[in-house]
């Protein structure tokens, strides 16, 4: 279920409110394109800057929409775990296929932290993909950690957002070949497919889904010069994108699309001129427009 590319959902927003016409033409034009699944409300859906009510909201459109044609898995992290238990419980009565559960940030736990958060969250009974990515929570978890985490019955995966294609050899080790690994970095995951990777939560397939796609299906077929052909077309798209926050970059893509997807909240805010001539350029080269 859980294999091949993952947009991680961008929300839109209309006059500062999410706009719920606008997501539900994203999944459906998601689905349409080809993607594998949807990931609603993780960092790239604006999560930070959403209240818990729009944070469960989104959830319910994406699931109700998708009606189980492609898996969600619904983002539910926090550094509380009180609170990420809480929204992982939603997303569970959602009818979301799994939840993406960042490991806690700011207030750095230990390793044995780390077990301790994750043990908690595996009694809600939904299944549980790992977000290691240090840049962001400044807490890296090790494969030892993560290997004994995959004993748990809903520990199921991780998106890896290390960058470092070796880990996937590493959570092989000490997780076993079914442990679900995802990258979580667009320009790395086609080397970490050919490492053991099954799949890519990505922010370039907001604006080039079929492409991504494309990649991870060729990846799986074991044609890796196809994908590499592919990885070719995409990388300045991958490079542009993240100039400034990724998020800010798919949503101008998507505008360039003819996909209005609003505003950013603040913190974030418009792209500057030399970073929107850039993600044309890429996209351009990826030939999604003229």
């Amino acid at each position: 279920m859980f294999k091949g590319s993952f947009p991680a959902l961008i929300t839109p927003f209309k006059n500062g409110k999410v706009d719920d016409k606008g997501l539900k033409d994203l999944v459906e034009w998601h689905i349409s394109m080809g993607s594998n699944g949807l990931v609603p409300v993780g960092t790239t859906g604006e999560s930070p800057t959403l209240s818990h009510e729009e944070h469960m909201h989104v959830i319910k459109i994406v699931v109700d929409t998708a009606a189980g044609r492609i898996p969600v898995i619904a983002g539910a992290g926090s550094n509380n775990t009180t609170e990420a238990i809480s929204l992982l419980q939603f997303a569970k009565d959602a009818g979301a296929d799994a939840g993406l559960v960042v490991t806690p940030y700011y207030n750095k736990p230990t390793q044995r932290g780390l077990i301790a958060h994750y043990t908690a969250l595996n009694e809600v009974g939904l299944p549980i993909i790992i977000y290691n990515i240090p840049s962001r929570s400044v807490i890296d978890m090790t494969p030892q950690t993560m290997g004994e985490l995959a004993k748990l019955d809903n520990i199921i995966g991780v998106k890896d957002a290390t960058g470092d294609v070796a880990r996937v050899s590493l959570q092989r080790q000490y997780c076993g070949k079914d442990f679900i690994q995802l990258s979580g970095e667009d320009a790395t995951a086609h080397g970490f497919n050919a490492q053991g990777g099954v799949g890519c939560i990505s922010v370039t397939a907001n604006v080039a889904p079929a492409l991504c796609s494309a990649l991870q299906a060729a990846t799986a077929a074991g044609d890796f010069a196809t994908a590499l052909e592919i990885q070719d077309k995409l990388m300045p798209l991958h490079s542009a994108i993240f100039t400034e926050p990724g998020l800010v970059g798919a949503k101008y893509g998507m505008y360039l699309l003819g996909k209005d997807t609003g505003e950013v909240r603040l913190p974030l805010t418009e792209l500057l001129p030399e970073t929107k001539t850039l993600i044309k350029e890429g996209m351009r080269h990826a030939g999604l427009i003229n």
